[in-house]
């Protein structure tokens, strides 16, 4: 029988990070083994995980002003991200120095 992976939750992204490395030649053998055997699935095992434990990824549109957008492309751009990643990572920090204004 095949290992079963599961995939645990973090409490840091080092953390994760740490997992996958000290689990890579394991998980590298585990896919190999379901190549062989026609059982790979699309997608990535932290989505997969997500489907599994009933989560789902919401997308949220909204309208930024064209010049903002320009900035963040450049400020993006100076630290090696894609325009929407480093957007989300604003917004992430934004929301936790909220939370932490409004829990004093």
């Amino acid at each position: 029988m095949p290992q079963k992976f599961t995939i645990p939750k973090f409490e840091s992204e080092a953390e994760e990070a740490q997992w996958w490395y000290d689990n890579r030649w394991e998980l590298a053998q585990a896919f190999e083994d379901a190549a062989a055997h026609g059982r790979l699935r699309i997608g990535s095992a932290a989505r997969l995980a997500r489907e599994r434990a009933g989560l789902t990824d919401s997308a949220t549109t909204i309208s930024l002003d064209p010049e903002d957008v320009k900035r963040a492309r450049e400020f993006a751009a100076k630290r090696g991200l894609r325009y929407n990643a480093y957007l989300r990572m604003l917004l992430h920090e934004a929301l936790a120095s909220e939370e932490k204004t409004l829990a004093r």
